[in-house]
């Protein structure tokens, strides 16, 4: 009888505190019975290390394109190749180039292409309603985001491409580019010109 109330113990106490709990019954009579407990969390601490491990961001590693994987200019081609329209944003991030584009109608769409081969993983239309910055910011402009992500190629590899559209603020392509040691710098691209120069916020 107090063989079975040992283990039972045992095993509501693994129980409560997440530990994997052995119990060892040493075959007896009642009164001699002997019991061995041993707990051993090892399992929650390498839980807990993957984790750890899994929650690290690292950025760097994360949207820095390696040579001769596909540059930002060749996702935004396949993008409008897939989805015809204005192609307003581009960027390498989580494992794929997410290009955004504004399609006929007015509907935006976020179109996902692979950085090692330039095929499209996938396309969803998104619900924005700022369709109507986009033509008001790009009047005049003869650079496209393709165009804005060649000429910021000179200045490193580049992470992302974006329509600056903010009222009060420069209309025009801002490009971000990674340098070979991992260094990264945000640039302006003029979009008459495709000019590169250093963004003033650039710290």
């Amino acid at each position: 009888m107090k063989r079975n109330i040992v283990i039972a113990v045992v095993t509501a106490a693994a129980l409560v505190g997440g530990g994997t709990a052995t119990a060892l019954a040493v075959a007896g009579d009642d009164d001699d019975s002997t019991s061995v407990t041993r707990t051993d969390d090892d399992r929650d601490d390498r839980g807990e290390e993957r984790s750890d491990d899994r929650d690290g961001d690292d950025d760097g590693a994360v949207r820095a394109a390696a040579p001769g994987d596909v540059t930002a200019a060749e996702a935004i081609t396949a993008a409008l190749k897939h989805t015809p329209g204005t192609a307003v944003s581009a960027e390498l991030d989580d494992g794929s180039w997410e290009v955004d584009v504004l399609a006929e109608g007015d509907t935006w769409h976020t179109v996902r292409i692979a950085p090692d081969s330039g095929k499209v993983l996938g396309a969803q239309k998104d619900d924005e309603d700022d369709a109507a910055e986009v033509p008001a910011a790009l009047k005049g402009a003869s650079v496209t985001a393709e165009d804005a992500a060649k000429a910021a190629a000179a200045k490193g590899t580049v992470v992302s491409v974006d329509l600056d559209d903010d009222d009060g603020g420069d209309k025009g392509w801002e490009a971000e580019t990674r340098a070979s040691g991992g260094d990264a710098r945000d640039w302006n691209v003029d979009p008459k010109t495709a000019s590169v120069t250093p963004d003033r916020d650039d710290d």
